[in-house]
């Protein structure tokens, strides 16, 4: 089981008709995934201010996020993905450790440590002790994935019904949520570790395909500015913990 991924990270907004069009070009090419067709529920940790995602909207060099994700509505004894998400100039690191829900939901509410460690549990630690995380917000959507026949590194999903809740902050709580994106709008995602083969930018460039800056977490953050009104800024250095008010378990 794959715990870290080093790549880049292309996303795309199709509507259905280019969505159709893509695949009668490029379908050939492609084969689905071990996964194939799937609904992803993640809960996005956050500080009580969402610090993590205002600085993330802000378009920095260096940023970073926590989740928890599941590949379905998952159980207590069943897996589930802690991971640690960073972007730095362009290119995705993903480092996750495979739990069980109890563990995780153990973990992130109490500061139990799980059975399992390592290297990227370590990290985990050093970054919840690091923020005063809670949970954000729920995300699930659809998701079909592919892989190129050719290079399996190669990975392109589409994500459509894009749900959202914040209620009831639980993984095995169904994938229930409010639609945060018109149903007829396609998420595409190209996972690459290097550069796009000549075949899948050509077909992207005579569809008039191009790439575009989007975050389902950022999305949801900036729709709940809408309903507010004067929100307070305050500098994202303020959420950092100093050596003097830092928490051993700061999720506790």
């Amino acid at each position: 089981m794959q715990e870290v991924f080093k790549r880049y990270e292309k996303k795309y907004m199709l509507d259905v008709r280019q969505y159709q069009a893509l695949l009668d070009r490029i379908l050939p090419r492609l084969k689905p995934d071990a996964y194939g067709q799937y609904t992803i529920c993640n809960i996005y940790y956050d500080t009580p201010e969402y610090a993590l995602i205002r600085h993330s909207i802000e378009k920095p060099v260096y940023k970073e996020k926590l989740r928890l994700r599941s590949y379905g509505v998952p159980g207590a004894e069943d897996t589930v993905f802690l991971e640690l998400k960073k972007k730095y100039d362009g290119i995705v690191y993903k480092r996750r450790v495979a739990l069980s829900l109890a563990e995780a939901e153990a973990y992130l509410a109490k500061g139990v440590a799980p059975s399992k460690q390592g290297q990227i549990m370590e990290e985990l630690n050093w970054f919840t002790s690091r923020y005063s995380l809670q949970p954000a917000v729920y995300l699930a959507y659809d998701r079909i994935a592919y892989q190129c026949r050719e290079d399996a590194n190669l990975r392109m999903t589409f994500d459509t019904d894009i749900r959202c809740r914040e209620q009831e902050m639980r993984l095995g709580a169904g994938d229930a949520g409010k639609v945060l994106l018109p149903k007829d709008q396609v998420l595409m995602e190209i996972k690459i570790p290097g550069v796009m083969p000549l075949w899948l930018a050509r077909a992207l460039s005579e569809l008039q395909i191009y790439p575009t800056s989007f975050s389902k977490y950022g999305t949801f953050y900036m729709e709940k500015q809408k309903q507010q009104q004067g929100p307070v800024v305050i500098p994202f250095s303020n959420y950092l913990h100093t050596e003097q008010n830092t928490r051993r378990n700061p999720l506790c």
